[in-house]
């Protein structure tokens, strides 16, 4: 099992970003993704998911809004795009994958099966 952020990076306060990952190893279209993010210091929280077929997604308070989830079952890959970005967004983002997603414990990280290792997206001018 392999998940691969990509995407991350530099940017201004207001810019935008795309996160990508990509999934190999397991049968993607049957698992609910999500990412999550973890600022220097601060414990790993829940950003956003989106269901096996692309049918639901739930976000955040703090990223709602500003930031949707899609997934491309065809080419294994979801996405995160990220606007309107602000310096506490600062973070390293991990993707993560889970066969089952159970609403109640979407947001805790020892749920997920799979993890990625990580992009780090910095906000600054």
């Amino acid at each position: 099992v392999q998940l691969v952020e990509s995407g991350g990076g530099l940017v201004q306060p207001g810019g935008s970003l795309r996160l990508s990952c990509a999934a190999s190893g397991f049968t993607f279209r049957s698992y609910a993704m999500s990412w999550f993010r973890q600022a220097p210091g601060k414990e790993r929280e829940f950003v956003a998911v989106i269901t096996d077929s692309g049918a639901f997604t739930y976000y955040a308070d703090s990223i709602k809004g500003r930031f949707t989830i899609s997934r491309d079952n065809a080419k294994n890959t979801v996405y995160l795009q990220m606007n309107s970005l602000k310096p506490e967004d600062t973070a390293v983002y991990y993707c993560a994958a889970k066969g089952f997603l159970n609403r109640a414990t979407m947001g805790r990280t020892d749920v997920w099966n799979y993890w990625g290792q990580g992009t780090q997206v910095t906000v600054s001018s």
